[in-house]
């Protein structure tokens, strides 16, 4: 396994993968040394996500190799679906899979999905509208929501 890490508007961001794919993108709470050098099975990915972060890509086209149960790579399969700027409900998710009565398994393995922002985990809010839950924290789940929103919010000053 490779890994590297880069800086991203959220923070330092930690990407694992190989050959197979990208298993792992995790934002970090600390501060860590940049990767001078990315692994060549890495780069795509991280251009890929500079691209996200710039607002010129909304769609990731990379080999994905999460590792995790069967029903938990459904759900992640599902999370891929949500279109850039939409978000959908945990409830509309197990709805989607095909077992309202799953709500709470869809939300604990949204909570593990070990591949940030290329698996969006962090369209998935609550039925109400709240945010809910989100690993990386609510503050960084907001600010994707409201990067990938076609109503920006303009400053007044």
């Amino acid at each position: 396994m490779e890994e590297c890490i880069i800086h991203s508007p959220l923070g330092f961001t930690k990407i694992i993968g190989d050959v197979d794919g990208i298993s792992s993108v995790t934002v970090l709470n600390s501060k860590e040394k940049i990767t001078d050098i990315i692994p060549v099975e890495l780069e795509d990915c991280v251009i890929q996500l500079s691209e996200y972060f710039e607002g010129t890509r909304k769609q990731f086209n990379l080999k994905l190799n999460p590792q995790g149960t069967d029903f938990q790579k459904k759900v992640w399969s599902y999370l891929e679906q949500i279109p850039y700027g939409k978000t959908t409900s945990y409830l509309e998710l197990s709805k989607q899979i095909g077992d309202v009565k799953a709500i709470r398994a869809v939300a604990n393995a949204n909570g593990k999905n070990p591949i940030w922002i290329i698996v969006p985990c962090h369209r998935v809010i609550g039925s109400d509208g709240s945010l809910t839950g989100y690993a990386g924290g609510l503050h960084r789940k907001q600010w994707l929501l409201e990067h990938e929103s076609p109503y920006k919010q303009q400053s007044l000053f």
